[in-house]
């Protein structure tokens, strides 16, 4: 096939690269420029996309002897990523700019692109496996590495992007054997760090980096009752599940710390309480999307077993899922959970399993816990 590769400038979408120009694809290389500063820098494991990056994605492709080029994205990385990052925390919500990277920038921009071009499919270096049933329809599966598995971030991918996708480390074992693959292949990138945080915010301070776009306004931090304990200086600067940085100065009656619970940018209000206040039962999701076919269950509204993550690393939790038409025309993902999940926040993504397959994903609305009333905080 003709196979268009993505290189990120790390040591994964260098192997990926490689092995599809092993396995007779006609391979080209290319690099996404995602960020209107040509000078950032990485430092150590912080940033992604840099001048670093873009030379190190070079330098591969020079050494496996495929084409290489630089595609300009910054300006619909910044609509779709950045200020969709900016107005979810406005919302008041956690949103997971990864997941909308790779949902409207590699896997709907790229891919785009590339069967535009004239390319069969797209290659990255992600630990995820696609698997046709069968009928020859692509199932996404996590990888073999459950460690380093990255299906949950592919959660939003749909059917006829599955189609197009190419993963070449789905059954690598380990990390390390792909470090150890790059270095016998003589690619400079086998002991680059990899990348961690939100890649346009490199220091990773989130709150400062906030403060300078969004207005920040005091308001009231209230507990679960609405009983008045302090100030804060902007709501959008807080997330669920949050201990540190509420200075309070007066203790919970019991001594134990307090967590936000919820956060209400409309009113400028920050709820907190005891951590066991954070355990939620019921999680409801928006903009659902089927990552290849919809099971016969979800299609027909009825309930089915599947497990809920919302976390890239975090833990599946067992549950019991259906699809709820709503007035407006729209559908809405239930997921009772049979084990309670803490500190869940709207706006963070749950996909949803079974076994090792991956069956699609939504936005969480509202988290729900059969142990708080929110509506007890007027």
């Amino acid at each position: 096939m003709k196979v268009l590769a993505a290189m990120s400038g790390g040591v994964d979408s260098a192997v990926a690269a490689a092995r599809a120009v092993e396995a007779g694809h006609e391979v080209v290389g290319v690099h996404l420029a995602l960020s209107r500063m040509p000078g950032t820098l990485r430092t150590g494991s912080r940033g992604c996309c840099t001048v670093e990056d873009s030379n190190d994605a070079w330098r591969a492709c020079d050494v496996l002897g495929i084409p290489y080029y630089v595609w300009d994205f910054s300006e619909r990385f910044k609509e779709d990523v950045v200020d969709d990052f900016i107005a979810e925390y406005e919302a008041g919500r956690t949103p997971n700019p990864c997941m909308r990277c790779n949902e409207r920038i590699k896997f709907a921009a790229l891919l785009e692109k590339a069967i535009a071009l004239g390319f069969d499919a797209v290659c990255t270096g992600h630990y995820a496996k696609v698997i046709r049933d069968s009928e020859g329809n692509p199932e996404l599966h996590r990888a073999a590495d459950w460690a380093k598995d990255q299906s949950y971030v592919l959660g939003v991918l749909t059917h006829e992007q599955l189609e197009h996708c190419i993963f070449p480390l789905a059954d690598t074992p380990s990390k390390a054997e792909v470090r150890a693959e790059a270095e016998a292949r003589g690619l400079s990138v086998a002991n680059k760090p990899d990348s961690h945080d939100i890649c346009f915010i490199p220091d990773g301070d989130t709150r400062g980096w906030l403060a300078e776009r969004i207005d920040m306004e005091p308001g009231a931090i209230v507990d679960q009752e609405g009983k008045a304990l302090g100030e804060h200086e902007g709501a959008h600067a807080f997330t669920v599940g949050q201990r540190k940085g509420l200075k309070l100065g007066t203790p919970a009656a019991d001594g134990k710390p307090r967590f936000v619970l919820e956060i209400r940018p409309k009113e400028n209000k920050v709820i907190v309480g005891p951590e066991a206040l954070l355990a939620v039962d019921e999680l409801r999701g928006i903009r659902i999307s089927w990552a290849g076919l919809p099971i016969a269950d979800a299609a027909a509204g009825t309930e089915f077993d599947c497990m809920v993550q919302v976390r890239a690393h975090g833990d599946p939790v067992d549950a019991r899922a259906r699809v709820e038409a709503q007035e407006d025309g729209s559908n809405v993902l239930v997921a009772t959970l049979i084990e309670p999940m803490r500190g869940v926040a709207p706006g963070q993504t749950m996909v949803i399993y079974q076994g090792t397959r991956v069956l699609g994903q939504a936005t969480i609305d509202s988290a729900r816990s059969t142990a708080w009333d929110p509506s007890l905080v007027s």
